[in-house]
């Protein structure tokens, strides 16, 4: 039990740690928030005015049948009041739908919210009386309170501009008579009773308010990390295949019967690397094989892997492309040019063995950590048999794709002659020399 409570302690340390650690909005995820508070508000007063236009029919339907013994003297000017507060309701509905609307919600708010709470007092100042509407003003703000809580300041400035007339039309006219919609004689606590009722709504809008604000940062936070996720995952795999996993497909095996594997060694890396730093030879590495990555990318190939000096690419899979033999050539060609580009000046000249082979593969992804799709069978060994028994500064290929080349006249091939390679015996070996490689 003392295990539990140290970790329950512990995580609610580093929820804390977390909460306090994270960065303030930027301006743009600011403006953000404003227009989605914006949207928020216009469907939500939207379905609120829409609610008031059946709510103040049925008490024009109460008035007119007599139901209300209260208007027995007043019934005309209740009438008047309900059916000016439907037109503007009405109106405001209306507007809600125009382009203008989120340049004007707190305007339209407020003209709602003291349509319907002050327009009555208004109105009973010609039946020489002061209305104190207990009714309607704390049915107006409860409504806005529970239907639009997303921006307090509007609902404290209703409140505040609603008893202000009131308390300002009592001082300008201190011989009316301050009647109740409730019948007492106890005028301060309808004023207690309300100031607490108001002050209730804002810190209810308030913390609404904060937790929405709260949450839709946390939202930003966490699809940016997601994002960030998923440009990682895809760093690593092929869409597809990353998908797939997301998909709780545990194993990943796919058969292809045409693609192409291209292997590259940087020739002499070895004995370079203890002639320069750690961090002169990464940041070398880096830049070559970041020019062989944007390559791989504009051809549309798939990148497997790098081992130490050695760089692996596969054309025709995960989606087969009839042409994946010219694109691994054009690729093996475009990659000399760019190692001759970074020779130019280079202290010390580089070399590149590159090793070509087509056929048969399986591709996928196994294991349960550190997931790396990968490629496997007779094709993958000798393509790189091809590179590692190649000629530097050379592209060795295999009669077969030699055989897909052969037909294209912007390829010039020559026989360099058979090899023994290991695991296979016997085979003629081709130099993929040139061609008139496009884009």
């Amino acid at each position: 039990m003392d295990a539990e409570k140290h970790a329950a302690v512990a995580g609610m340390a580093e929820l804390k740690a977390c909460r306090f650690a994270m960065p303030s909005p930027s301006p743009v995820e600011e403006q953000a928030y404003l227009e989605w508070q914006a949207q928020f508000m216009r469907q939500r007063l939207i379905l609120g005015w829409s609610i008031a236009l059946l709510i103040i029919p049925s008490f024009i339907m109460l008035n007119l049948l007599g139901l209300d013994s209260s208007l027995e003297k007043t019934r005309e000017i209740w009438f008047n009041i309900q059916i000016f507060q439907e037109i503007a309701l009405l109106i405001c509905v209306l507007l809600m739908h125009s382009r203008i609307a989120l340049t004007i919600l707190p305007a339209l708010f407020l003209t709602v919210s003291w349509i319907v709470t002050i327009t009555p007092i208004y109105y009973n100042l010609e039946a020489g009386y002061l209305q104190f509407d207990v009714i309607s003003w704390t049915l107006v703000f409860l409504s806005q309170t529970v239907l639009s809580p997303v921006c307090w300041r509007w609902h404290l400035l209703s409140q505040l501009g609603t008893f202000l007339f009131f308390f300002t039309v009592k001082a300008l006219y201190p011989n009316l008579i301050a009647v109740s919609a409730i019948q007492t004689n106890s005028q301060p606590l309808f004023y207690l009773y309300l100031f607490w009722f108001c002050v209730i709504c804002c810190v209810s809008v308030y913390f609404y308010e904060k937790l929405q604000r709260d949450e839709f940062f946390a939202r930003i936070k966490l699809q940016a990390e997601q994002e960030k996720s998923e440009r990682l995952l895809l760093n690593i795999l092929p869409a597809s295949i990353a998908a797939r996993l997301k998909d709780e497909q545990v194993i990943i095996a796919d058969h292809f019967d045409e693609v192409s594997v291209l292997f590259a060694d940087i020739v002499g890396f070895t004995e370079l690397s203890s002639r320069m730093s750690p961090t002169q030879l990464v940041a070398m590495l880096n830049h070559i094989f970041s020019s062989f990555d944007n390559l791989v990318e504009r051809h549309g190939l798939e990148k497997i892997k790098t081992i130490g000096d050695a760089y692996m690419v596969v054309a025709g899979l995960p989606t087969p492309h009839p042409e994946h033999v010219i694109h691994i050539a054009n690729l093996a060609l475009e990659m000399q040019q760019v190692l001759a580009e970074f020779n130019r000046d280079a202290p010390t000249p580089l070399s590149i063995r590159i090793g070509i082979h087509t056929g048969a593969v399986v591709a996928g992804v196994i294991g349960i950590k550190k997931f790396a799709y990968d490629l496997w069978g007779d094709t993958v060994n000798t393509a790189s048999r091809m590179e590692s028994q190649g000629v530097i500064g050379a592209i060795q290929v295999t009669q077969q794709v030699y055989a897909a080349l052969k037909y294209h006249a912007d390829y010039s091939l020559t026989l360099r002659g058979t090899l023994e390679i290991k695991g296979k015996g016997q085979m003629p070996v081709y130099l993929l020399e040139g061609a008139e490689v496009s884009s």
